[in-house]
């Protein structure tokens, strides 16, 4: 990063922090929360459609990229927004299916969403791994029933879709299972805000990872 750039960072950060005041998250919650406000301009994601953090998701999380796992994403908008500095350097890889070809049959011969497929195909990656869905309710739907059919396991669902049908109801579902997970309330969310969930992530284990 350019000094330019981490001085309007820098700057960003600072508005943030005067503007939001007082708040319930703590340090690491606040560094994860106040990314994905930075990526947005949205303050409701401290406030009434605030990122809610479930099971251990720290730990969790920090032990994936320790392991170097995969990071599954629902479609590519979220992929391409990941910092790859940060994935090169902490030896990770990105898997997102929504695109494949055999993904596209299948979903046209089954009648299903692209999306749906697209995770069932990603299983293995899925396994052990961060999954981070920000548009589609289907994936994240898709998500939760492999889970609760112990197809994978995930070690961390990163589950902000936005949107009108489906997106507030697959992530109270996403709520009453028994994975780590970072979600937020309501029906906001979006790329920008998974990607930024994912990043800051990653930032804290690099930050943390000799005394977590």
């Amino acid at each position: 990063m350019s000094e330019r750039a981490y001085d309007i960072e820098s700057r960003s950060f600072k508005i943030i922090e005067a503007e939001v005041g007082k708040h319930s998250y703590d340090s690491l919650e606040w560094s994860v929360v106040k990314r994905a406000i930075h990526s947005t301009a949205d303050f409701d994601f401290a406030g009434s459609h605030g990122i809610v953090f479930g099971k251990d998701v720290f730990r969790s999380g920090f032990d994936a990229i320790r392991n170097r796992c995969s990071i599954v994403t629902d479609v590519e908008m979220v992929q391409v927004a990941l910092n790859k500095s940060l994935i090169s350097s902490l030896g990770l890889k990105t898997v997102c299916n929504i695109s494949n070809e055999a993904v596209i049959n299948e979903s046209r011969v089954l009648n299903r969403t692209r999306s749906e497929v697209a995770m069932r195909y990603s299983v293995q990656d899925i396994a052990g791994g961060i999954v981070a869905i920000g548009n589609a309710p289907t994936a994240l739907y898709e998500t939760i029933k492999m889970i609760n059919e112990q197809t994978a396991i995930p070690a961390l669902v990163v589950g902000v879709p936005v949107g009108f049908v489906s997106a507030l109801e697959s992530k109270r579902e996403l709520v009453m299972t028994k994975i780590p997970f970072i979600s937020n309330n309501g029906r906001k969310g979006g790329s920008a805000v998974a990607s930024s969930i994912v990043n800051a992530m990653m930032l804290l284990y690099q930050q943390t990872q000799s005394g977590f």
